[in-house]
């Protein structure tokens, strides 16, 4: 980020780095109105990417010894299909979830790679496009707790959708009021258990839809914090003349966490859909 009249601060830097191009600013922590143009943006370039990639993997197959990248594919698609067949006993339900939990895996892992690129290359970039040294700009939309809660919130209506059509709208409704702790035969105790099993399960569902989507959120958020440190030690060096050994340390750093970063974007996006296939699953079962 550019300053008019000083260099900025840490902490001023990781403040401007973690603000979202927004159609208003945001004044409380739940603002429904607020519009985060990045994330939308970012995410859908992600899924179109994505789509290309797999597309492309079926339309380059063959029946031969398959290429380099056709083996890639084959391979990531066998990993889904095993998985959903782990956790999705119906077979009629996995033609859709299937490729559904493929897509959710490619397009978060390509969300979650936008971690990667260097901390301030497209903020710059963007900043010169509009003629602003302080135009705001976030790349990574799973850093973006709007993102990875409507995930969930899409996963949560499909286990909704699911536990309709497998159990019938009478039959979850009596799960409902019937599960976890059953249903005795006096009409008054079971009101009582009707009302406890109820809340038990609204806030299972509740609980399960926060973490499904605070998990993916915290890991990445503090990703892309580390990343911005790992930066302000390249600053620190260039306005330091005693830090000549921090640009080597800034190097070193840089590298170790970004490889292992490669296996965190990776296994979130695994984690991500392995919940999706499981909470999908439980939605198909009876209590």
């Amino acid at each position: 980020m550019a300053a008019d009249a000083h260099a900025p601060t840490a902490s001023e830097y990781i403040v401007h780095h973690l603000q979202h191009l927004q159609n208003i600013k945001q004044t409380a922590i739940v603002d429904f109105s607020v519009i985060n143009y990045d994330s939308i943006v970012v995410a859908a370039l992600c899924g179109a990417i994505g789509l290309f990639v797999l597309w492309l993997g079926a339309r380059k197959a063959t029946a031969g010894v398959p290429g380099r990248f056709q083996a890639a594919v084959e391979m990531l698609v066998e990993m889904v299909d095993t998985q959903a067949k782990a956790n999705i006993k119906n077979a009629e339900s996995r033609k859709f979830i299937a490729p559904l939990a493929l897509t959710v895996f490619v397009w978060i892992f390509l969300m979650n790679a936008m971690d990667m690129l260097p901390v301030d290359l497209l903020p710059v970039l963007w900043q010169v496009s509009q003629g602003d040294s302080h135009a705001y700009l976030r790349v990574v939309p799973t850093a973006d707790l709007s993102t990875t809660l409507g995930l969930a919130l899409a996963v949560l209506l499909l286990c909704f959708w699911y536990s309709v059509k497998i159990k019938g709208a009478g039959g979850w409704a009596h799960e409902l009021v019937s599960a976890p702790f059953g249903m005795p035969k006096n009409p008054i105790f079971a009101v009582i258990m009707g009302v406890v099993n109820f809340s038990m399960q609204m806030i299972e569902y509740l609980a399960k839809t926060v973490s499904h989507g605070m998990r993916l959120f915290g890991n990445m958020y503090a990703g892309e914090l580390v990343f911005m440190l790992i930066a302000l030690m390249g600053g620190a060096a260039a306005m330091s003349l005693s830090g000549v050994l921090l640009p080597v340390g800034h190097i070193i750093a840089g590298s170790l966490w970004a490889i292992f970063h490669i296996l965190v974007i990776t296994l979130q996006a695994f984690i991500f859909m392995m919940l999706t296939l499981i909470y999908l699953g439980q939605a198909h079962e009876s209590h």
